[in-house]
């Protein structure tokens, strides 16, 4: 396992997990949002950068020849287990030249842009970075299975070599009879469990086409052609048939009772687009009243009494105010910023004074907006601490306590005595997991 790193840990298919990975990974300016449904109504309006489908893997067949790369798209394959979830996050984001990246992502695309996809792969998965924000959003519990699975599976193949050397040294001629006792086979299928694969692949527009990122497969997969090449707002309509197919293939359909799939989309970071947009009318209204002052000083009192909506002059007094505003704009507006100011300098009194109840107008809404973005962010950060939290020393420390104090040995009579509700479901539930490489183990997804 020194070959390629140490273990990926299972995270979970969300949005906030995924939008708190690609912070840790360095990226700016850029969140993860679900999808509900993939009609023009659901996501012209997010403008995604790509898309992450999660969906109940399968063993796929495609031709070799379909995943020819002439187009040089960055593209890893999967050697780590448990690691799809990265390897979909970079397999689409370094294929955005929109995105900010971060140094460090730039630095890892500038140096693995001319490695095949399997050295990529092992770029990724020997990333101390990459692999450290990808393990800081797993549960301690999955943190240590992952290292037990690298030890059953250690221990399994030892094991595995160890039976195929000694059937090697039975085949070897022997001037000994030939034993007549029938050796036994065991079904290894009967002694495993039933495994639920889930895997993550990814869909971005790239060099004039769609491509389907999938790390358990040989290359980039072509999924259709845009109309032109530096036009990229379209590609949600050539992307639109081929994730219906896989919807309709991997999870039922979007009809179907058992929908067995999650679509996350990349876009623009939420709280910088509604911080960007208050930040304008912010300006906007500043712009508005220095040019109100050159024209008329008077014009304050003259708008408290009659000429401007006096809701509007109250809530004025906090709609441009916000806590730990950062004071700038992230995606650089300040284009439309300078168009609007020389609008403002040719505007009459009047007109200003409606375009002044408009800014605070804008400002009041886009606030709660932003409001709400920081809570959102208070509440993923809550949820990041719940599931990384090791809860296990606290139970180990209870049990303690409760023997101590003599409790634990009637809590186990209690438990004894009780009737059980049912026996109906003794047969072993399905494992659900999310995939293994391809390359590096069994052909399970993540």
């Amino acid at each position: 396992m020194d070959l390629i790193g140490g273990p990926f840990s299972v995270i979970e298919s969300d949005p906030g997990v995924f939008t708190s990975l690609t912070r840790k990974l360095g990226v700016k300016n850029l969140s993860v949002v679900e999808v509900f449904d993939i009609e023009p109504w659901a996501t012209d309006h997010l403008q995604p950068h790509g898309l992450v489908f999660c969906f109940h893997w399968r063993k796929d067949v495609h031709r070799p020849a379909e995943f020819e790369n002439p187009e040089q798209v960055w593209f890893a394959n999967q050697l780590s287990d448990d690691a799809c979830a990265s390897h979909a996050i970079l397999n689409v984001l370094l294929n955005c030249p929109t995105v900010d990246l971060g140094l460090t992502l730039q630095q890892f695309r500038d140096e693995t842009k001319e490695m095949s996809p399997v050295m990529k792969g092992l770029a990724v998965t020997n990333s101390t970075h990459i692999r450290n924000a990808h393990n800081s959003l797993a549960r301690q519990a999955d943190l240590r299975g992952s290292l037990n699975t690298i030890a059953t599976t250690t221990l399994d193949i030892q094991k595995a070599k160890a039976l195929q050397s000694k059937k090697k040294q039975a085949a070897t001629p022997s001037k000994s009879k030939p034993s007549k006792s029938k050796s036994k086979t065991v079904d290894s299928s009967e002694n495993t469990e039933e495994e639920e694969a889930y895997h993550f692949i990814g869909y971005v527009p790239a060099f004039g086409k769609v491509w389907e990122l999938d790390g358990l497969k040989p290359g980039p997969l072509e999924v259709g052609e845009l109309a032109s090449e530096g036009n990229t707002t379209d590609w949600m309509d050539v992307a639109r048939p081929a994730i219906r197919m896989k919807m309709a293939k991997y999870g039922g359909g979007a009809d179907a009772g058992n929908i067995r799939f999650s679509l996350l989309a990349f876009v623009d970071g939420s709280y910088e687009k509604a911080n960007d947009e208050w930040e304008f009318w912010r300006r906007e209204r500043r712009s508005i009243e220095r040019r109100l002052d050159e024209t008329d000083s008077g014009w304050k009192s003259k708008a408290s009494s009659t000429t401007v909506n006096q809701e509007l002059l109250k809530v004025s007094e906090h709609a441009f105010t916000l806590p730990d505003a950062p004071g700038h704009m992230f995606l650089q507006a300040g284009s439309r910023r300078l168009f609007r100011d020389a609008e403002i300098l040719s505007s009459s009194p009047d007109k200003l004074l409606e375009q002044w109840e408009n800014a605070v107008q804008q400002a009041a809404r886009l606030k709660t907006n932003v409001e709400d973005e920081v809570q959102k962010a208070a509440t993923d950060w809550s949820d990041f601490i719940k599931r990384t939290h090791d809860y296990e020393p606290f139970c180990e420390e209870y049990i303690r306590c409760l023997h101590r104090d003599g409790f634990l040995e009637a809590l186990l009579d209690i438990a004894k005595n009780m009737t059980p509700l049912q026996t109906v479901g003794k047969a072993k539930k399905p494992k659900i997991r999310f995939g293994s490489s391809r390359y590096g183990g069994q052909q399970q997804p993540h």
